[in-house]
């Protein structure tokens, strides 16, 4: 009786064609699990959100948030797979990134080198500034929502708080963390968008490069004073051309701040500027005819597929080819980017003691345990939470440079599981209890 209790504890859970391994996150109304796909043997993260818990306000929010991720496809920042809705349940998933965020590397690693935090930088750069080119602004990019991959490659994550935009339009939902947050959503005041994200920007790079955050308070008072001041330390190591940089993008009138185009001519970023900037596929683009085959010889139908893919329909016939051809984008990569050292040895004391305050409590936390024993309206902390932020072991998964012919051997040869009998409903199973909704036609 105990070994057959034991046996049924250990029995894992499914949800449709995902494993689920364990919890990775948790929220008011969510839960992140870390799952593999049974086909393509990825690691995803899936959020799952009770939606019976959401009023109409949050889950239209959620809506959204699934909407935007929909429409970004960029290197650096966080894939969606699939979107499976059940009545009660909204199952996200989307790419895991193995390496955790940024702020864990730094309150571990200590500051990063400039040249190392321009890296990243650039990363970051490149995909707000194609978030913007959208009519997308993030809202909430801070270093708890820069994710790594195995390869230390940046991914921004946690859409929650994002919404399109219009140029000459203004927008008025005070959110975000408020150490990153621009003066003008301390005030109140309508913005437009893409300005609140720039002096989000320059607070993260202060925080690559310095280790500790520019603006701080132990209550939310004192934080609005200091931001609403525009005045923070510089310390003696920062050179005087990323102090230059920074300066310009925490700048208190919105209308003078930074835009992205400057900050990509700025001297400082121009001192190691990448040779080609990331690549983007198109929504016009041709599905891949090798994972196409593929698929068709697991069972899954191609004009299905297809049809997917054209719809934008987010199922398991799209996750599957997401999936399938994010492994053979890893297998063809002609190279791979060294991770970035651990810590500089520069650090001085002062640093230290300031690295030491950041290893201790995380600032966005204690800002907005703040705001709510005050009882401020605006600023609140998202509900759901965002992709999850654990380290783990780098994904195994890193392939050298390979020809066509190659490519198809390494499909063949790592993806021959059948589909024996395709899931035709979405499944939580765990042990000999199975709850199902009907989802897949």
């Amino acid at each position: 009786m105990v070994i057959a209790m034991a046996d049924r504890q250990k029995a894992p859970i499914r949800v449709g064609f995902y494993d689920i391994e364990r919890t990775i996150g948790k929220g008011n109304f969510a839960v992140v699990k870390l799952a593999r796909h049974r086909i393509t043997k990825t690691e995803v993260a899936i959020k799952i959100i009770d939606k019976s818990q959401l009023d109409a306000v949050n889950l239209e929010k959620v809506y959204r948030e699934v909407d935007i991720m929909k429409q970004l496809d960029h290197p650096h920042i966080i894939k969606l797979y699939q979107v499976m809705e059940t009545k009660n349940m909204i199952y996200i998933v989307s790419e895991f990134a193995s390496q955790g965020e940024i702020f864990d590397y730094i309150a571990r690693n200590g500051r990063m080198t400039e040249s190392a935090a321009r890296r990243k930088f650039w990363q970051i750069l490149s995909a707000v500034e194609y978030c913007h080119n959208r009519r997308v602004v993030h809202r909430d990019l801070k270093a708890e929502n820069l994710l790594m991959d195995a390869n230390m490659n940046i991914k921004i994550a946690d859409f929650g708080f994002s919404n399109y935009y219009t140029p000459g339009e203004q927008l008025a939902t005070w959110c975000g963390s408020p150490p990153y947050a621009a003066p003008e959503v301390f005030e109140g005041k309508k913005y437009t968008g893409p300005e609140i994200d720039i002096w989000s920007l320059g607070v993260v790079l202060y925080v690559l490069v310095c280790g500790a955050l520019p603006f701080d308070g132990s209550t939310l008072h004192t934080l609005r004073d200091r931001v609403l001041s525009g005045r923070f330390r510089i310390p003696y190591f920062m050179s005087s051309d990323c102090e230059s940089l920074i300066r310009k993008m925490l700048v208190l009138d919105p209308s003078k701040r930074y835009s992205v185009e400057h900050i990509k001519r700025h001297r400082w970023m121009m001192e190691e500027a990448p040779r080609l900037l990331p690549s983007t596929s198109s929504s016009t683009e041709e599905p891949n005819e090798q994972i196409l085959r593929l698929m068709q010889s697991l069972g899954i139908d191609a004009i299905k597929t297809r049809e997917s893919l054209r719809s934008g329909s987010y199922d398991h016939h799209a996750a599957i080819y997401f999936l399938l051809l994010e492994r053979l984008r890893q297998h063809r990569s002609s190279f791979s980017l060294s991770q970035d050292p651990p810590a500089t040895t520069a650090t001085s004391t002062n640093n230290q003691h300031k690295l030491d305050s950041v290893q201790k409590r995380r600032p966005s936390t204690i800002a907005e345990q703040a705001m709510r024993k005050l009882g401020i309206a605006g600023l609140s902390p998202p509900t759901i939470t965002g992709a999850p932020s654990v380290a783990l072991t780098p994904d195994t998964s890193c392939y050298r440079r390979s020809t066509v012919e190659s490519s198809r051997n390494y499909l063949s040869e790592n993806f021959t599981q059948s589909l024996a009998a395709p899931v035709a409903q979405l499944s939580v199973q765990s042990g000999s209890e199975i709850i199902s909704d009907p989802l897949w036609t």
